[in-house]
């Protein structure tokens, strides 16, 4: 089993999907994290119950917030 910090530093510069609390939902390019699990995507999409909100050209997501990561 991959430790999270593991799989994260694997898919450095790789879209990712993020899915949130509250049925929220980012896909973008995994551009940075920290150890807290703090995440930057570059050229992010913001999903709220499966529809499309916006398009981020950078989206920082606070990792107390994360559910799960998915390359």
């Amino acid at each position: 089993m991959q430790k999270p910090l593991n799989m994260l530093n694997k898919n450095l510069n790789n879209k990712v999907l993020v899915e949130l609390k509250a049925k929220r939902e980012y896909r973008g390019i995994l551009e940075g994290y920290d150890p807290h699990m703090n995440l930057v995507l570059k050229n992010a999409e913001e999903y709220v119950e499966k529809e499309l909100k916006r398009k981020l050209d950078v989206a920082i997501v606070r990792g107390d917030n994360v559910v799960y990561i998915s390359p």
